[in-house]
């Protein structure tokens, strides 16, 4: 099993900057993907980073050139840094694994952290 634990939401004004940290525990060998997602009320959650084991990133159009997705293996941890946030950027954020264990495809998330954006 993987478990994953969210820190750094918060208020922010906008054009600030959060970061965002998600520690892996568990069987941290079998994770593929790490990645941040968001989602606000009543809407879908939805993909706004992603990093593979191979350093390989992916983001969403929104976000791209303000956030960026990191991997610290030392630490088992990844970060989401945001930049020049915007008030539509507040959502509650969940972090995301994925992995293959004993054959098996799992998909994991945290208990997620709220971002606001608002003067």
């Amino acid at each position: 099993q993987v478990q994953l634990v969210e820190s750094g939401g918060g208020l922010v004004q906008p054009g600030g900057s959060l970061r965002l940290s998600c520690a892996a525990s568990g069987s941290i060998f079998s994770i593929s993907v790490m990645g941040w997602y968001r989602q606000g009320p009543g809407k879908q959650r939805d993909l706004v980073a992603s990093i593979t084991t191979g350093g390989s990133t992916n983001y969403a159009d929104s976000v791209k050139g303000r956030f960026t997705i990191s991997r610290d293996y030392a630490k088992n941890t990844v970060y989401l840094q945001m930049n020049s946030l915007k008030p539509e950027d507040r959502d509650v954020y969940y972090c995301n694994a994925q992995g293959v264990i004993h054959g098996s495809p799992y998909i994991r998330w945290g208990q997620g952290t709220q971002v606001t954006v608002s003067s």
